[in-house]
């Protein structure tokens, strides 16, 4: 299957070139992670996915240009017809969840078989001296993982993972030390404040490259360039193995693009076998 042809790449298709209210926007954004199950589910069902009103949903049909959401649940049902899918009673909970995420992660390369957003996010990061790399509640570990590799081979990445008051302060000193862009990572349940900085930082003249869960969260809005990878939701919390492994290819293009990686990378290298810093 190509990336045009996955459910998630047709919704997205489907959503382009239509201007979305806020509530619009989360129903799309419910509809991209349910990519498969949105053809068959009730203009009720889909309002409590999205956490909206059923008129909501009819309405949202009707701006996408069809008559109804029956209109577009038929549309939906015709472009994306049902594939046979593995017997879900031949697995338990947790070995589900992880089908889902390689799932996610098949998605994941689908989008990477075009690899030129990566790669101007990866010369757009490159070149922010600092970096900022932001990541809050759900998303501060991506951003902690990032912002330690990214240490290794760029000059200066500066960690946001504490939100408050001091957030905008600490954007402010990006800005003033040079800081061109600023990384984020966004996953759900969104915090409004990352929602916020990102706006402040868009404001303060900074280029917002975004990694969240899909092309219509709320971060969109707010980001110059966003890179979707989904999140897996069935467990308690969600997982989030893509999102995981694209922060790790943006961190490869931008290191494409940074001509010293390679050396600071053997400097490090070197420094830590003379202090004897790992075991192996």
């Amino acid at each position: 299957m190509s990336v045009t042809d996955s459910p998630a790449a047709r919704l997205q298709a489907l959503f382009e070139g239509h201007r979305l209210t806020p509530t619009q926007r989360r129903i799309a954004h419910s509809m991209v992670r349910r990519a498969a199950d949105v053809p068959f589910l009730s203009s009720v069902e889909l309002a409590e996915l999205a956490g909206v009103s059923q008129p909501s949903v009819t309405r949202f049909a009707v701006a996408l240009g069809f008559d109804g959401y029956p209109a577009l649940r038929k549309h939906l049902r015709e472009v994306a017809p049902a594939e046979p899918a593995p017997d879900a009673g031949a697995y338990n909970e947790y070995q589900q969840a992880v089908e889902a995420e390689i799932e996610n992660l098949r998605h994941l390369a689908e989008i990477l078989a075009d690899p030129r957003p990566v790669e101007r996010a990866g010369r757009i990061l490159a070149a922010s001296r600092p970096l900022p790399v932001l990541g809050l509640r759900a998303a501060a570990s991506q951003a902690f993982g990032f912002a330690y590799f990214a240490a290794k081979v760029h000059p200066d990445v500066r960690l946001l993972r504490e939100g408050g008051t001091m957030l905008d302060d600490r954007i402010d000193a990006a800005v003033r030390a040079g800081a061109s862009a600023l990384l984020c990572f966004a996953l759900p349940r969104h915090p409004r404040e990352v929602v916020d900085a990102l706006a402040y930082a868009k404001e303060a003249g900074l280029t917002v490259v975004t990694v969240a869960d899909s092309a219509f969260a709320p971060v969109a809005k707010v980001s110059d360039l966003l890179l979707p990878a989904a999140v897996g939701t069935g467990l308690a919390f969600d997982t989030a193995c893509a999102p995981m492994l694209l922060g790790r290819v943006l961190l490869e293009a931008m290191c494409d693009d940074l001509p010293d990686a390679q050396a600071r990378l053997e400097e490090f290298d070197a420094q830590a076998a003379a202090r004897g810093l790992f075991v192996e």
